[in-house]
């Protein structure tokens, strides 16, 4: 009798494990890469993970209560966090904000034939909130500048309009310098010669299911004109009044 033979039975059988890899890379992950590629991952991974150290430590730095660190590197917080990660933790106080402040600003124009005409009240924090409206990365620069600008003036000024000193003055500058610098996106068709702001402060409605009761009628605030000098324009704007004048 002859036996039968299974000629498939003395097949050679791959080892037990893992298949190995055809060259093309069967990994996972970084792993699957070529050489070159895995230490560009690996470089970027490295790069993402210290910017978010750095970043989290300074934002820390930054509400952080005054310590060693902040007194001695303070300078170098302050600019890595405004005016993009600036922190408004009044949203989280007892009493959070519960007004709208809108900065409006006219202005005295003299056109080529050399009459005077003023304009009527723009609203700049109007412009602001159309210009963020939709967007996906609001920028902090648009929602704060001109919002910071007038607190600081606020907060540095009696309520007659006389500056408590130096930062006074200070603020002064700092706000006819951002408002010509909106000014300037206006199509005046003219020169600025004098400008003059005010605030309308209107207090955010009580909810619906609220007792409380809210007086949403506008208080505003109408600042002295001021003239406008050369150091209040954007650079080419000062430039041609410097020469202008000489």
């Amino acid at each position: 009798m002859e036996a039968h033979v299974d000629e498939d039975a003395h097949e050679e059988q791959p080892p037990p494990g893992p298949a190995p890899q055809d060259g093309r890379g069967q990994g996972v992950g970084i792993a699957s890469l070529s050489l070159p590629y895995q230490v560009v991952a690996a470089v970027a991974l490295a790069g993402v993970a210290v910017f978010t150290c750095v970043h989290l430590a300074m934002v820390f730095l930054h509400v952080a209560p005054s310590n060693t660190l902040t007194k001695q590197h303070g300078e170098a917080v302050d600019e890595w966090i405004y005016p993009e990660f600036e922190q408004n933790w009044k949203l989280f106080a007892p009493n959070p904000l519960q007004q709208n402040v809108y900065v409006q600003v006219r202005a005295e124009i003299v056109g080529a034939s050399g009459a005077e005409r003023t304009t009527g009240w723009i609203d700049l924090t109007a412009q602001d909130a159309e210009a963020i409206r939709g967007s996906l990365v609001p920028s902090h620069a648009e929602q704060n500048a001109l919002r910071r600008a007038w607190d600081f003036y606020s907060n540095t000024h009696t309520d007659d309009h006389r500056p408590n000193g130096l930062r006074g003055r200070l603020s002064e500058s700092y706000i006819r310098r951002i408002v010509m610098l909106r000014l300037d996106r206006e199509n005046l068709d003219g020169t600025v010669e004098r400008i003059q702001l005010r605030s309308v402060t209107r207090a955010v409605p009580a909810p619906p299911w609220s007792t409380e009761k809210t007086d949403t009628d506008p208080v505003r605030r109408v600042l002295p004109w001021w003239k406008v000098s050369a150091a209040d324009l954007p650079g080419a704007a000062r430039d041609d009044r410097t020469e202008a004048g000489r």
